[in-house]
This record gives structure tokens, C-alpha cells and sequence, in this order.
């Protein structure tokens, strides 16, 4: 698939610890997304930060590290593709329980296709 033009960020914000039946969230998100055929998504591990309820920072620094770092996942595709992933997201949200924020951005696509060999760019 080669994408070009104008699109749309998604980033979802969560915690690395947020769970849907039985897997990690953000592992639940990503197998989401790639079922329903969106260009791509990648997965952030913060080193440090807090949430909603800003009582606790997470961090990795060694003197105390933490079990639950945010988690950032992007999202770039079409409009119309990621507003039904907006969509399924929100439930999943839901569903766990999990604060998050997702946000959405214009973007402009300058180059999306696979190489020679089937592989993303």
C-alpha cells in the first residue's frame, strides 16, 4: 500500500502496566490496528511521566525504577481509516478501564510504501 498526502496522527497515551483480557493494552492496540488493515503503528516506552491522576511520577531512573512506564503508540494513515481506529480504541479503552488520552494531529504523508522486498519504509 502507498500512502501520500494528507493524513492523521493518532497518539494514544497509556500506561505500561494497562491490561485487556489478558494481554498488555498496548500489545491488544497494536494487533487492533494491523486487523484493521491501518498503515502502521509504533510503540513508545517512556522514561518518565504521569497521568490524570498525577499522584505518582513513573520513571526509569535506576535509583527507582518503576513497573508502570507511560507508553506512547503513533498512528499514521488516512482520515477515514483512523477515524474508525479512534472508534475501536475508544472501546478498547473503555473496556480496560484505563484512563489514557488519545490526540489527533493533521499530517502531511510524504512517503509510505514498502521496499523492493515487501518491507515497510
Amino acid at each position: 500500500m502507498e500512502i501520500k498526502g494528507s493524513g492523521k496522527l493518532l497518539r494514544i497515551y497509556i500506561g505500561e502496566n494497562d491490561r485487556y483480557r489478558r494481554q498488555s493494552l498496548f500489545e491488544a492496540i497494536v494487533l487492533k490496528l494491523r486487523e484493521s488493515g491501518l498503515a502502521g503503528a509504533t510503540v513508545i516506552r517512556g522514561v518518565e511521566g504521569f497521568g490524570a491522576t498525577s499522584r505518582v511520577i513513573h520513571t526509569a531512573r535506576l535509583l527507582r525504577l518503576s513497573e508502570d512506564l507511560p507508553v506512547l503508540i503513533e498512528v499514521v494513515d488516512r482520515d477515514d481509516r483512523i477515524q474508525i481506529a479512534i472508534d475501536e480504541i475508544g472501546a478498547m479503552l473503555e473496556e480496560a478501564k484505563s484512563g489514557g488520552l488519545m490526540t489527533l494531529e493533521k499530517v502531511q504523508i510524504i512517503r509510505y510504501s514498502p521496499d523492493e522486498e515487501g518491507h515497510e519504509a
